[in-house]
């Protein structure tokens, strides 16, 4: 074998490892985003709950991490978990069999969270990018839900 053929062999599949790395180490920074609010830990609640609200998104539950992890006689940070739920976007979804599987990721879930520096923050799912990797109707509600939650998260960070 010639010399430039087996240079040219390494040389591609250090640029696929590399390529892979890259996506790997890149992933999860594309599919979470995160934010500072505005506002504090309890403004920033209080303003969420009522954008969601005012834009017809129900939240049928929040989950309160700092009492959950008191409870269990962990002290952690303020940290609460909405899920949200528009039933006109969900049962598009649910109505379809192939499209059920994404259920799991279901209802939308927002966190508004306090970190050590003092200071609040939002995360969400990037689920307009997880739609599109899946398609058809499922990229299409989750497109519409995506648009909808960045509206009412940023009526934190705006």
């Amino acid at each position: 074998m010639k010399k430039e053929y087996l240079f040219g062999i390494i040389g591609l599949v250090l640029g696929v490892l590399l390529m892979g790395l890259t996506a790997y180490r890149a992933a999860p920074g594309m599919m979470l985003k995160e934010a500072e609010s505005n506002y504090d830990f309890d403004t920033s609640v209080e303003v969420f709950t009522q954008t969601a609200e005012d834009m017809g998104w129900s939240i049928p539950t929040i989950h309160d991490m700092k009492e959950t992890m008191d409870n269990y006689g962990y002290e952690v940070l303020n940290a609460k978990v909405f899920e949200l739920c528009h039933p006109e976007h969900a049962s598009k979804i649910l109505e379809l069999d192939d499209e059920r599987i994404v259920s799991s990721m279901m209802p939308c879930r927002v966190s508004i969270y306090e970190k050590s520096d003092g200071k609040t923050y939002v995360s969400w799912m990037n689920t307009a990018m997880m739609g599109n990797m899946m398609g058809g109707v499922i990229a299409e509600v989750m497109g519409v839900a995506s648009q909808e939650s960045e509206t009412m998260i940023s009526s934190l960070i705006d």
